[in-house]
């Protein structure tokens, strides 16, 4: 995900398109790899969301970031930490998106972390979810370099392990990182075979991420390989630190634009666990 940072970050459809599908020397697309093989990873740290309906999430695991004014230029929603737009039922995370008016903006939902909590460096990261759609709706699950608040975007660095716009028949999974024109992004979208839509349904989005590589999959097959060797000139590799986990349904933006009169509210991401395995 684009840089979610109360800061203001302006990037066009355009220049991500021509990002996301130029990198062809940086990313490569295997259709068929195989699954992790078993007793390669090894679990550290992760959350089922068992629990009573509408109950709050783990405080032990999770924390917010709430308010209005976000980056990526119009960004609509005002973030809470209320259980109407964060809650768990039937043993998922559900972050909920609705239209209401909520201090001066118009629309509400949740962005929820691990920073201070847990963060690591290097593993596999790994979310079962059912994603929503819509005109103007933005799903992502990500990671952000812990010292986002010292070292600032995009210093900290940024793995996007998938966020969805709109009704598009692809997810996107990028990193971001320092370059000479400030970010420099290397990344790629990925269809479902047939261009069966990724909200019909669960699936398992994740990454690997090692010393000099990060590898991205969905439903364990491998479809971007990113290596430190081949990063744009001028860029520089900071994915060697602690990194935390966010999750959000942003609404609106500099990406998916404004909803319209063809979006359904509410919209929901269901999260039915994420966990995180170490060598």
């Amino acid at each position: 995900m684009l840089n979610r940072s109360k800061i203001t970050l302006t990037i066009t459809a355009a220049s991500l398109l021509i990002s996301l599908f130029a990198q062809t020397a940086f990313g490569t697309q295997a259709a068929q790899a195989a699954a992790p093989a078993a007793g390669t990873w090894n679990l550290v740290w992760s959350d089922d969301f068992n629990g009573a309906n509408g109950s709050a999430m783990d405080p032990a695991k999770w924390t917010y970031d709430t308010g209005g004014k976000w980056g990526n230029g119009t960004e609509l929603q005002n973030y809470t930490n209320r259980t109407t737009n964060v809650s768990k039922q039937n043993g998922n995370m559900v972050i909920t998106a609705k239209k209401e008016n909520y201090s001066g903006n118009q629309y509400t939902s949740a962005r929820i972390k691990t920073q201070g909590k847990f963060t690591m460096t290097y593993g596999r990261y790994e979310a079962r979810m059912k994603i929503p759609y819509g005109k103007g709706i933005w799903p992502a699950f990500w990671l952000l370099g812990a010292d986002i608040d010292t070292a600032g975007w995009p210093q900290s660095g940024e793995i996007d392990v998938m966020e969805h716009v709109n009704k598009d028949a692809s997810i996107v999974s990028t990193i971001h990182m320092p370059g000479t024109s400030s970010d420099a992004k290397v990344g790629m979208a990925y269809t479902l075979p047939g261009n069966v839509s990724f909200s019909n349904d669960y699936h398992i989005y994740a990454v690997e991420w090692e010393t000099d590589a990060v590898r991205f999959y969905v439903d364990n097959t491998l479809f971007q390989t990113i290596n430190k060797a081949n990063m744009p000139a001028g860029s520089t590799w900071v994915f060697n630190k602690p990194f935390y986990i966010i999750f959000n349904v942003a609404v609106g933006g500099s990406w998916p634009g404004s909803p319209d009169s063809t979006t359904a509210f509410p919209q929901s991401m269901y999260v039915d666990y994420v966990r995180v395995y170490s060598r």
